[in-house]
């Protein structure tokens, strides 16, 4: 890897501030916008990038250390790539650099290489007790979310537009969590009757549990036990499944005859796992009623995209990983009130994202008010 090498000098107090702009050191907001942009370009080029982090570990925030960061910051940046880009993450707190157009699917020889370059930089220009309190983190992007399972979607630290966008929106998703436990209260009460008489039918028809716990990916990539009333037979393979998801979101999936008004939609149809309640159940929606203790524990929402199964997020472009990232999963949503199994798995993305950035209170409860016709209607569900 070239770099261009250039012998680090302090620069005095008074002109630090000036030194910083000089060495082109991005502020807090320009560098996160940064980080977003690369992430987006990374998405469409298959190139990755890798995120470094610098901060004084266990050191609190004060003048001292933000003139140790400074003076990092200011060593980094004359000391890398012009197409590399230092700034601050955290604003007087964490460093960051991004190292751009690695080109190489192997991770292992640049962050060697950085790695090494890094801590020579900083041990040549900081003073051995400032050195050993400096703590570097790498981070690479695209994550392999496939080494140690879908939990690894949790590193927010290449979301931080993600982050912001969540803490802008603190008031709001206080009003969410209010809705949820009210909403899933309610209808837990309301229906109590109809829960009641699909577990009775569940039972009497055919072997097994009652209820359908399975592991979905919830937000941030975080494991949880999802519930329905069982549709299926017990023992059914779901190779056949599997296989028309991986085809279904590499967009080779062909559409599938519908039962309801001949329109074909992507669905397995003819689903020999399904029994005769089951298909009843689907088909109205009722099999997703247990779902509301979902949401009154906190893992899903009302409103928001259907958590996935771990073999389909196996199969995610990367670009399809932020609808896990962008809002919690929901019982209902956009997609399911706009084009369920009609459009393709890209567009299914594509709507869970708009709703995600575009989202508000009342954007839910547009979409709770346009459900019960979805349901009544039976668009799409199988």
């Amino acid at each position: 890897m070239n770099v261009r090498r250039t012998t680090f000098k302090s620069a005095p107090e008074a002109d630090g501030k000036d030194a910083l702009a000089d060495r082109n050191i991005e502020s807090q907001s320009a560098f996160q916008r940064l980080i977003s942009l690369e992430r987006k370009r990374s998405e469409r080029s298959g190139k990755p990038f890798i995120l470094m982090l610098v901060d004084l570990g266990d050191q609190p925030p004060s003048a001292k250390t933000a003139a140790v960061l400074s003076n990092v910051a200011s060593a980094l940046c004359v000391n890398t790539r012009d197409t590399d880009t230092t700034g601050w993450y955290e604003e007087n707190r964490v460093v960051g650099l991004m190292f751009t157009e690695l080109g190489s699917e192997d991770h292992t020889k640049p962050l060697t290489t950085i790695a090494n370059r890094v801590t020579n930089t900083l041990r040549e220009n900081l003073p051995s007790e400032q050195f050993d309190q400096v703590r570097i983190w790498f981070h690479v992007f695209p994550e392999d979310w496939n080494n140690g399972g879908a939990e690894r979607a949790g590193n927010l630290k290449l979301y931080p537009d993600v982050i912001n966008r969540t803490d802008s929106r603190r008031y709001y998703h206080a009003v969410k969590r209010v809705m949820d436990i009210g909403g899933s209260l309610a209808a837990m009460t309301f229906l109590a009757p109809v829960f009641i008489a699909v577990a009775i039918a569940v039972k009497g028809t055919s072997k097994g549990p009652v209820l359908f716990r399975q592991q979905r990916v919830g937000q941030f990539g975080h494991p949880f036990t999802f519930l329905k009333f069982r549709s299926m037979y017990v023992g059914n393979d779901s190779r056949a499944h599997e296989d028309y998801v991986k085809q279904l979101i590499a967009g080779k999936a062909e559409k599938q005859p519908s039962n309801g008004n001949g329109k074909a939609v992507y669905k397995l149809t003819k689903d020999s796992r399904v029994t005769t309640i089951g298909a009843f159940l689907r088909k109205t929606s009722l099999d997703e009623l247990p779902q509301f203790f979902n949401v009154l524990i906190g893992e899903m929402s009302l409103v928001g995209p259907r958590p996935p199964l771990p073999y389909e997020v196996k199969a995610y472009d990367v670009w399809h990983r932020s609808r896990l990232l962008e809002a919690k999963p929901g019982i209902t949503g956009l997609w399911q009130v706009s084009g369920r199994s009609r459009v393709t798995f890209d567009e299914m993305v594509r709507l869970d994202l708009r709703y995600a950035r575009e989202w508000s209170p009342w954007t839910d409860i547009k979409i709770l008010m346009r459900t019960p016709v979805a349901v009544l209607l039976g668009e799409g569900a199988h």
